[in-house]
């Protein structure tokens, strides 16, 4: 069993003001995502140019805060959220949803692709690269904050963490998914969008891949205690998570896009 480096969740304090390691990761997630926005606006093929890209970051930015809130509100704590509605403006209680995150960003792909009359599927592609580091860092927040961790095991790697109620050796999972969701999908997105592709391979590539990894990690990882490990939406299959329901509609429209570039393509052939 591996002992958990414990790191003090705060990064820094100055006076009454405490700045959170997880809200630093959020900082350096937009940061990283600018950098490589910036070089690769610099492609022929990129649909956005250089001056284009600060304003795509922030309103991605807006879309990941607000979506991955309401997100989680809906899809993780809807009777509370109902019960207090004052719970979506109290951040600093914590809880973001990715799926929420996501959904944020699409609606803000498309107020920009309509704002700058670009394609909304082209502005996707772009997009999809820079998101793999922004799930690293924020899953490294997780294990600093100790929220978010697997399922009791007993793997040699397995980890006691000290906010457990339990202290159970656990999956280290926010690890699992950094390395996943994180670095694997990173390399394999950026290498697929490094050369000119179909409109809408490399977000439905990303969406396909990164629903992929997370439905695997979900089995170690430690259901949300409202949920008791079901999904309310399928309960006829009790064994999937939350997180699991909500990843098969993105594999499912990953498959769609892909499909949809692919029979575009052969359809462009014929004429």
């Amino acid at each position: 069993m591996l002992s958990y480096p414990s790191i003090d969740p705060v990064a820094l304090s100055i006076g009454p003001l405490q700045i959170h390691w997880y809200g630093v990761m959020y900082l350096l997630a937009f940061l990283v995502a600018w950098r490589l926005a910036l070089r690769n606006s610099q492609r022929p093929w990129s649909p956005i140019k250089k001056n284009q890209v600060e304003d795509l970051i922030v309103y991605g930015a807006w879309g990941v805060i607000l979506g991955g809130r309401i997100g989680y509100m809906f899809f993780y704590s809807a009777d509370k959220w109902l019960a207090d509605p004052a719970m979506l403006i109290r951040i600093w209680e914590g809880g973001m949803s990715f799926h929420g995150g996501l959904m944020g960003v699409v609606i803000a792909i498309l107020i920009y692709s309509r704002k700058y009359q670009i394609s909304f599927l082209s502005l996707g592609d772009f997009a999809a690269p820079l998101v793999p580091t922004g799930l690293m860092f924020g899953r490294f927040g997780n294990f600093i904050g100790q929220e978010l961790y697997g399922r009791p095991t007993d793997v040699p790697w397995a980890m006691v963490f000290p906010a457990d109620p339990e202290l159970l050796p656990r999956h280290p999972s926010q690890l699992y998914e950094a390395a996943l969701e994180g670095l694997v999908l990173f390399l394999i997105i950026n290498w697929f969008a490094s050369k000119p592709r179909l409109r809408g391979e490399v977000g439905g590539l990303f969406l396909i891949l990164y629903g992929v990894f997370r439905f695997c990690v979900e089995f170690v990882r430690q259901p949300d205690a409202q949920f008791s490990g079901q999904s309310a939406l399928l309960e006829s299959f009790n064994w999937m998570t939350r997180g699991q329901t909500l990843c098969i509609p993105m594999i499912i429209v990953g498959l769609w896009l892909m499909r949809k570039s692919v029979q575009g393509l052969l359809k462009s052939e014929r004429s």
